[in-house]
């Protein structure tokens, strides 16, 4: 059933991004997440709290309330509200919570239902596919940013630089094979 295959496919392409975002900012002194390179730029911590502010808000009540609740402040997500890589983490992670509660309770049959996000009608699938862009567009910057920041060598998220060939000879010498979940994947979604 292609419903099924699409909340499994939400679920990992999500998960895959929250996966790239960590190793990118594991890479960085705690210190680093907090800098800005001039008045119009956020730091890290600031796309962060970006980041979990709007999961929060989406993702609360995500079937029977409005996605831009009353309490949240998106304002205040870019000022600097957390000073350590612990609180910064801790945020991070309850965003996440929430968003991947909210999806993997998600049955097929409430695909075609009608959220609200600032009053503005959307299926469930038209919900998800609009974090499923906005998510990774703040990734992506946090990945750049964090090269950006990085003072010694980066260890590679994807692909390292010059060697897509090396990569694609091992990948097509192996058999057809999907990809599926592995155990610790399925118990960070859990």
């Amino acid at each position: 059933m292609i419903e099924n295959n699409y909340l499994a496919s939400i679920q990992k392409q999500f998960l895959y991004y929250k996966t790239i975002a960590e190793k990118a900012i594991d890479q960085l002194e705690p210190e680093q997440l907090f800098a800005t390179v001039n008045e119009d730029t956020n730091s890290i911590a600031m796309i962060i709290q970006h980041l979990a502010g709007n999961m929060l808000s989406r993702f609360t009540d995500f079937l029977t309330s409005d996605g831009e609740k009353e309490w949240r402040n998106r304002d205040r997500e870019f000022e600097e509200l957390i000073s350590n890589k612990t609180e910064l983490m801790a945020l991070w992670q309850k965003g996440w919570d929430c968003f991947f509660n909210a999806i993997n309770a998600l049955t097929p049959e409430q695909l075609a239902n009608i959220v609200y996000i600032r009053n503005e009608g959307h299926t469930v699938v038209e919900a998800v596919n609009r974090q499923l862009a906005h998510y990774p567009y703040h990734i992506g910057q946090i990945v750049f940013y964090a090269k950006m920041l990085k003072s010694t060598e980066w260890n590679s998220l994807s692909i390292p630089k010059n060697k897509s060939n090396a990569y694609n000879a091992d990948k097509f010498a192996q058999d057809k094979s999907i990809k599926n979940f592995t155990d610790d994947e399925l118990n960070r979604l859990k």
